[in-house]
């Protein structure tokens, strides 16, 4: 290559670049002009609900391992969701559903699914439905007094793991997985 063609792709790299930065700061200023007056740069959005950094992370008080029962654990599991998650709308409806426990040589695992749906009067039936898959473990070696159980949960179509009290609920988790769904059942053909 000559100098003159290294010249010619060296502005081009430099213009593409540049483009590239003048579109990250115009969508910069459009988040900017979308928070309200009140907010700081430390606030993240979530659909029209503002969520700063210092909120606390909420948890409930779980079950020691002696005390677990089946029947306990969908129980603390409505309680942790009703204090702890803060959805935006009143209209998502769910339900805790018993899937399965499992035995290890440590301990034992109950698996429970909790299914999200915003049915509506105009379309009962929900377009799609989400799940939140939760894991309670009891352990068999650690003392049963004392020792709370552990509890593990991810979202559908995701593979982050979350535990309650180190990570906050996003609502838009949920809608993401409808989201993907609605538009996936728009590509296949019955």
């Amino acid at each position: 290559m000559d100098g003159t063609s290294e010249e010619i792709l060296e502005k081009q790299a430099n213009l593409l670049v540049d483009l590239v930065i003048d579109n990250v700061c115009r969508n910069l200023n459009t988040i900017d002009m979308l928070l309200p007056p009140s907010s700081t740069a430390e606030e993240a959005t979530l659909g029209t609900r503002y969520i700063s950094v210092d909120d606390e992370i909420k948890n409930i008080e779980w079950p020691k391992c002696a005390e677990f029962t089946e029947e306990l654990g969908a129980e603390k599991l409505f309680e942790f969701i009703e204090t702890c998650w803060n959805y935006c709308t009143d209209s998502w409806l769910y339900c805790v559903d018993f899937l399965r426990v499992e035995e290890t040589d440590y301990d034992y695992k109950y698996r429970y699914q909790v299914q999200w749906s915003v049915p509506t009067r105009r379309k009962p039936i929900p377009r799609g439905t989400a799940s939140v898959y939760f894991t309670i473990q009891v352990s068999k070696i650690k003392p049963a007094n004392d020792t709370p159980v552990a509890v593990f949960y991810i979202v559908e179509s995701q593979r982050l793991v979350h535990r309650p009290g180190q990570s906050q609920f996003r609502e838009t988790w949920l809608k993401d997985v409808i989201e993907n769904k609605v538009s996936l059942s728009r590509l296949i053909m019955f």
